[in-house]
């Protein structure tokens, strides 16, 4: 993506295990990427994701058959000057994102949202856009990038 500037806007999703949220679409749009943490469900999520922007995605655990093939386990997104690790599940990480130059690691899994800030380096998970788990909210995220500078918000989905 463009280099600059520019405030860059991803949306960022999780664990939508085949159900994509009409809540979802006046927040995502306008966004200038849509990265989708794994756990997707259907290549339909894809698909509708893909008519607001660009998508980039993994896969999940439960993401079997021609999701599976499709998306790649791990994906490095360059947004601006910033360098982002996506992949589903943080216990999975095996690399130093600090070592590899990455500014970012986005996950999902837990369907916790939550972003923190270690050794640097800013983890992102924008919880589950899917169905409910447990006392958990379902939530995206919208990620502000400008140069190096990074601004997470997690945005809870209204209540069904």
């Amino acid at each position: 993506m463009n280099r600059g500037g520019k405030e860059i806007t991803i949306g960022v999703i999780s664990d939508t295990h085949g159900l994509l949220r009409a809540q979802v679409f006046p927040i995502l749009r306008g966004c200038d990427l849509i990265v989708h943490a794994g756990d997707v469900g259907s290549l339909e999520i894809i698909e509708a994701l893909e008519g607001i922007a660009p998508v980039r995605a993994v896969a999940g655990n439960t993401d079997f058959g021609s999701l599976s093939s499709r998306l790649p386990q791990t994906d490095v997104v360059e947004v601006g000057d910033v360098l982002l690790y996506l992949l589903h599940d943080l216990s999975c990480l095996d690399l130093d994102p600090v070592a590899a130059g990455f500014h970012g690691v986005i996950f999902g899994h837990s369907h916790k949202p939550e972003f923190f800030r270690r050794n640097g380096l800013l983890y992102l998970n924008p919880g589950s856009a899917g169905p409910r788990r447990f006392r958990l909210p379902t939530s995206v995220a919208l990620l502000r990038v400008r140069g190096l500078s990074m601004h997470p918000e997690i945005i809870e989905l209204p209540s069904d």
